[in-house]
C-alpha cells in the first residue's frame, strides 16, 4: 500500500483543499497533469459538488483519476469507455461497502447547500474528523484497484 499517497491526500484537504481536489491532485503528476490544472480542474467538486451534498468530492476525485488513466479520448474506443466504467463501478461498490453510501450529506451528517448545514459542519468539526477518513479511504480504495 502506498501510504504516501493517502497521506499527500489528506495533506492537501488538510491545506485548504477540498476533497475532490486532494483526491485528484494527489494522482496528477503520476498521470503527466501539473497540480495547478488539477486543482482547477477537481475545484466544483467539493461539498457533494459545489457544495450541493450530492456525490462525495473524494469519490468524484477518484472517479477524475479513473477517467484519467482508463477513459477514451477517441470516439471509437468503446473498449476504454468499458474499462473505466468497470473500474470506477468497482471503486463505488467498495466505497458504499466501507462507507455506506457516496452521497456528501449522509456522509457528512448534514447539508452544506445550507447555512445551517454549513454551521453545523463547523460545529461538529466534520471537516476534520470526517472528510479526511473518506479522502484518504478514497485513495487507498484507488490504490488497490488502479
Amino acid at each position: 500500500m502506498n501510504k504516501s499517497k493517502i497521506e499527500d491526500a489528506v495533506d492537501c484537504f488538510a491545506g485548504g483543499f477540498n476533497c475532490s481536489q486532494a483526491v485528484f491532485s494527489t494522482y496528477a503528476a503520476h498521470m503527466g497533469l501539473d497540480r495547478e490544472t488539477a486543482l482547477k480542474i477537481s475545484g466544483a467538486f467539493g461539498g457533494g459538488m459545489a457544495r450541493m451534498g450530492d456525490t462525495c468530492g473524494a469519490v468524484t476525485g477518484a472517479l477524475m483519476v479513473i477517467g484519467f488513466k482508463y477513459g477514451k479520448s477517441k470516439a471509437e474506443d468503446d473498449a476504454a469507455k468499458e474499462k473505466s466504467y468497470e473500474v470506477a463501478r468497482e471503486f463505488v461498490s467498495q466505497f458504499k461497502e466501507r462507507h455506506g453510501s457516496i452521497v456528501c450529506r449522509e456522509l457528512a451528517g448534514c447539508d452544506l447547500n445550507t447555512s445551517e448545514g454549513r454551521q453545523e459542519f463547523e460545529e461538529k468539526q466534520v471537516g476534520k474528523t470526517v472528510c479526511p477518513h473518506l479522502v484518504g479511504e478514497a485513495v487507498e480504495i484507488l490504490e488497490r484497484i488502479l
